[in-house]
């Protein structure tokens, strides 16, 4: 059986229906690209999945990882899922792209200043065509939330009512329910008028077929290069750093370990370590808690004594 063939199988098996919407378009999306891909003059949704070997998982691989290392490994964790299920349904004896191993990618420390922020959803929002570009990056900043959770948010997880939003995190099924900043509840407040007629908070403006759906994991990277470039902001900023900028801003404003994981969603707090840089903000906001906590202390004797 043809790798298109066990692909299609999955698509309408049990495993398959029993995953959210989003994890299924996930899958079919990575999926799309994973089958698309040539190996050695032929592409793997052509080949049988018997005769795909582990050197050409691994060529594979090496042809994702061109498109960054977090998209690889997206596109190797969904084909070894796809393979799993054509290994337990007998379609094929093994899984060739077990034996790949991913790559760890360089961890990122960029963090955005409240200048750049501003500049971006600026620009952001001054056109149509980038206004849901900036909507994503405004909620993913301000409740620290990762980008995907933001780029398939749907109205039924917002309270207008109570000014919240419920969000059950892709990665963890983590589950954190937020406030809305008054600025941030009159974007959505417009937004629904505009957009409040279809199930998504932030879709892609233009639709496909008459159906608007989220930005895909690799129109939304190519939509905010843009505004950046127009925005005059510098090339290594990301819209994935924009969790990282709001969880530190929440460390040097010394919000509590635990309080800050009510927001992230992190189980562990060695999870937020990577967020605790040691910036000027910080070691400031230490040394003054220490110096009044001693002044305190002097302050209490010398009334003692008095």
């Amino acid at each position: 059986m043809k790798l298109r063939e066990a692909t299609d199988e999955y698509f309408i098996s049990h495993d398959y229906s029993y995953l959210r919407d989003e994890t299924k378009a996930h899958y079919a999306y990575l999926m799309g690209i994973a089958l698309g891909t040539k190996v050695e003059g032929k592409s793997l949704a052509e080949r049988r999945c018997d005769k795909i070997s582990t050197r050409m998982a691994k060529q594979a691989y090496n042809q994702w990882c061109t498109k960054g290392i977090h998209m690889a490994n997206h596109l190797l964790s969904t084909i070894r899922i796809i393979f799993n299920y054509a290994v337990h349904m007998e379609l094929c004896i093994s899984n060739p792209f077990v034996a790949v191993k991913k790559r760890t990618p360089v961890r990122r420390k960029t963090v955005w200043t409240k200048e750049q922020v501003k500049k971006f959803l600026d620009t952001a929002y001054s056109d149509f065509d980038t206004r849901n570009v900036g909507l994503i990056a405004q909620m993913a900043y301000e409740w620290c939330q990762r980008l995907g959770d933001m780029r398939t948010l749907k109205w039924s997880n917002i309270d207008f009512e109570q000014q919240t939003v419920y969000i059950e995190q892709s990665k963890r099924r983590a589950e954190v329910f937020l406030p809305i900043s008054d600025a941030l509840y009159s974007m959505l407040v417009a937004q629904r008028e505009d957009f409040g007629f279809q199930e998504y908070v932030a879709p892609s403006v233009r639709p496909q077929k008459g159906v608007y759906k989220p930005y895909t994991l690799t129109h939304l990277p190519r939509m905010a290069k843009m505004i950046r470039s127009k925005a005059g902001l510098p090339d290594d900023l990301r819209l994935s750093d924009l969790r990282r900028t709001g969880t530190t801003e929440m460390v040097e404003a010394g919000v509590s370990m635990g309080n800050i994981m009510s927001v992230t969603g992190h189980a562990n707090p060695q999870s937020v370590k990577p967020y605790m840089k040691n910036t000027l903000a910080s070691a400031n906001l230490a040394l003054t808690q220490r110096q009044n906590r001693d002044k305190s202390t002097v302050d209490a004797a010398k009334e003692e004594y008095i």
